[in-house]
């Protein structure tokens, strides 16, 4: 065979040697497995009918410029574990708050996301979830506290940038595969903490918690 013949033909003179008979597919990288044809059908992560999605949200979301507008996300530990974390952002400031949870689940979601709305002292007006089925209990999380809850599109994490980013910080001190089941509170407590003390360029080198007290002070929140 020529040197001209494409990596196609080569494959396929190869394969016809196999029926044949022939031993030349041994040499193949994979050693002669069958290449199964990739099939993409619909989305199902995250699927739930009538939710409503992020281009409904209001423009002051976009703005940044009032504070009460998180994006929330779950990060997971260990694949053999149920352990995972609470991750929420708020999007003028870049505060993050995280929660231990026992399980990826809205029943965890909703009663760690309920903790930090009624505990934490800050606004909170609406939420931009990741399309995960564990934020699908949203309409009781909006019942109990008022806040109003929006989703990214599948596979589209920049709709959702301020949360993404944190969690990149967050993996400095969870790389992914880490166990998470020893985790406490208290450590999420400390490690948030040490985050929103970290300067960020954004805010002109200003940390989370001080963009926030500002914020809050300019708008007349109690924080």
């Amino acid at each position: 065979m020529g040197a001209g013949h494409s990596h196609m033909t080569i494959y396929r003179f190869v394969r016809q040697d196999q029926r044949a008979g022939g031993y030349l597919y041994r040499h193949l990288r994979q050693g002669g497995k069958r290449r199964r044809k990739r099939t993409f059908g619909p989305e199902k992560r995250g699927r739930l009918q009538g939710k409503p999605m992020i281009d409904t949200r209001p423009e002051a979301v976009e703005a940044r410029r009032e504070p009460g507008h998180w994006e929330g996300d779950t990060v997971i530990g260990s694949a053999d574990e149920r352990d995972c974390l609470l991750t929420l952002v708020e999007r003028s400031s870049g505060i993050a708050l995280v929660a231990k949870l026992p399980h990826r689940t809205v029943i965890a979601v909703n009663s760690a996301a309920l903790k930090l709305i009624r505990n934490s002292g800050l606004p909170f007006k609406t939420i931009t979830w990741d399309n995960g089925t564990e934020f699908h209990g949203y309409k009781a999380l909006e019942h109990a506290t008022g806040v109003r809850c929006y989703f990214a599109y599948p596979h589209r994490p920049w709709q959702r940038g301020s949360n993404e980013n944190f969690n990149g910080l967050l993996r400095q001190y969870f790389p992914k595969r880490h166990s998470l089941a020893r985790l406490r509170q208290h450590h999420c407590d400390l490690i948030a903490h040490k985050l929103n003390s970290r300067p960020r360029k954004r805010y002109g080198y200003k940390t989370p918690l001080e963009r926030i007290e500002e914020l809050c002070g300019a708008l007349h929140f109690e924080c």
